[in-house]
């Protein structure tokens, strides 16, 4: 009787403590399977491909940076002093030649103006130009034929950016935006931020300046940047346009001749657009970008020194072919992502942060008919860091994410063999008692 009345309130002793213990988050936790929304965080988006190791001084060196695998088409011989073929969706960097070679480059900086400047005012607010706002216009520059005194769309400022090149609606959205020097100073920021540390910013519709340069790593930084902002992507891919004058309008057609068609020069399939520029000290620059089949590529082409004014178009032509071709049968050379270091664990090593999906919809190879606007694609943000990545972000190891510690899962057995032990000790002791009674 003593013996089971011990075992009883040792039992039920024990059970008491079990269940005012924690459940152990392994078995608590539900498994969320791989490819479900909760694991990739948007539905339907792929997960990002993984981060490796690759070495950001190779876009430094000179001359052309490539590394062909086995049935890789030759790189084309161009006449640029500076180019880049990059995949827009992870921001490898497939080839280039003096990536980081500082140069002027022309109405391409009218790309990073746009970043800077776009999300600032609601396209469809409207705005009357001052005087004031058009004073400083560089001779020979590119317009529109924006007007003091005249109301316009934000939009329809846009539209003279991107299409005509426009260095009047440069002038008054940078007004709107806080002025001139205040404009440039937020590109050099936006500019700092993506990791384009090239560029130097002076007159923010890249007009010439003294001491204002960027390179083709940076002139793509800020394509492939442009692909994943909607209404970027929408002005630069548009081809044609109306552009108001008061109680009328005139049509306008983007510069960009891969786009038009224009000039003689065929227009390239799938090309989503993004910016032209040409000054007599920078010659022909051009960001463009292209989409065929599930593959978005970003070119970057700065002052060809040969086949004139339209070289620049066919250069990139032949660059675009070439990374199309190329595709799956190249190993990088660098990224477009900001540099980090990785974890104390391998403090000598430098990665690439992990890219977003940065894709474009199906709309990029569209081609918009003369006389009307172009609907142009947009394009997804990065996706949200989920399960292990988040976990290596935090500095934890994935492995103990949900895990139960030997500390933990031992203390309900050493509680239950410590209440057995005292049951047992006190049932010896009584025995021993109830014989030395008289």
């Amino acid at each position: 009787m003593i013996v089971m009345s011990a075992v009883r309130h040792t039992a039920v002793g024990t059970a008491a403590v079990l269940l005012v213990l924690p459940v152990p988050a392994a078995a608590a936790a539900p498994v969320t399977p791989a490819g479900s929304a909760a694991h990739v965080g948007v539905v339907g988006e792929p997960t990002p491909p993984a981060r490796q190791y690759v070495d950001p001084a190779r876009l430094a060196r000179r001359g052309t940076q490539v590394q062909r695998l086995p049935g890789a088409p030759e790189v084309p011989s161009v006449s640029a002093l500076s180019w880049v073929v990059a995949d827009a969706s992870s921001g490898e960097v497939l080839a280039a030649r003096n990536a980081h070679r500082k140069l002027p480059p022309a109405s391409t900086l009218k790309a990073l103006f746009a970043l800077t400047a776009l999300p600032r005012h609601d396209p469809s607010a409207q705005h009357t130009v001052a005087d004031s706002e058009l004073t400083g216009i560089g001779d020979g520059s590119s317009l529109v034929g924006v007007k003091e005194g005249y109301t316009y769309k934000v939009s329809d400022l846009w539209n003279g950016v991107f299409l005509s090149s426009g260095n009047d609606a440069v002038r008054v959205l940078a007004a709107m935006n806080g002025g001139w020097e205040s404009t440039a100073r937020q590109m050099q920021e936006k500019a700092r931020s993506l990791g384009a540390l090239d560029t130097n910013v002076v007159s923010p519709d890249g007009y010439d300046a003294p001491g204002q340069v960027s390179s083709a790593y940076d002139l793509a930084v800020f394509g492939r940047a442009g692909l994943q902002d909607p209404a970027f992507t929408r002005y630069c891919s548009t081809a044609y346009a109306d552009f108001p004058a008061g109680s009328w309008s005139y049509g306008i057609a983007n510069t960009n001749r891969l786009l038009t068609g224009a000039d003689g020069v065929a227009r390239y399939p799938g090309l989503i657009g993004i910016k032209n520029g040409y000054t007599s000290n920078a010659g022909n620059t051009l960001i463009s970008a292209a989409r065929r089949g599930d593959r978005t590529l970003v070119v970057t082409v700065m002052n060809p020194q040969g086949g004139g004014g339209l070289a620049v178009y066919e250069e990139a032509r032949e660059l675009l072919d070439w990374g199309f071709g190329a595709a799956g049968r190249v190993q990088p050379v660098g990224s477009l992502l900001p540099v980090r270091t990785k974890a104390a664990a391998d403090p000598g090593t430098r990665a690439v942060t992990a890219p977003g999906d940065g894709r474009d919809t199906e709309a990029a190879g569209r081609a918009p008919r003369a006389g009307a606007k172009a609907d142009g694609p947009a394009a997804d943000g990065p996706a949200p860091r989920a399960g292990a990545e988040a976990a290596l972000a935090s500095g934890k190891d994935p492995a103990e994410e949900g895990a139960v510690s030997p500390a933990s899962a031992a203390l309900p057995l050493t509680l239950v063999g410590s209440a057995c032990a005292a049951a047992l000790a006190l049932w010896g002791r009584r025995r021993r008692t109830g014989h030395r009674a008289p």
